[in-house]
């Protein structure tokens, strides 16, 4: 069942961990197969899914390692400037709350 997320990447990474999921549980069940093309495919298919996997764990290292700047650098920010900090803050509350007093 997949994730209802706002964000399409992780709607897609979700979506991929899925795939990646019944792919596997696909080899599983044909495992009794021994036929030449069931094997052939079966080995094609295994080597994607390695490939997937591991591409799926680079995507989600480098997302995390992002975010983790990110937050850095919004840190360091607010560190150094306080109280532009503190208006920023206050302007998009103000905003919001406009927005939802609105409806």
């Amino acid at each position: 069942m997949p994730e209802t997320n706002s964000n399409p990447k992780d709607r897609l990474m979700a979506d991929l961990r899925q795939v990646v999921s019944d792919a596997e549980a696909l080899l599983k069940l044909t495992a009794s197969d021994l036929s030449e093309s069931t094997v052939s495919l079966r080995e094609r298919l295994q080597q994607n899914l390695t490939q997937a996997r591991e591409r799926l764990l680079t995507l989600q290292s480098n997302a995390t390692e992002r975010a983790k700047a990110a937050g850095h650098q919004a840190d360091d920010y607010v560190h150094e400037h306080p109280w532009q900090a503190v208006a920023i803050g206050a302007g998009i509350g103000l905003v919001v709350g406009l927005l939802i007093g609105r409806r």
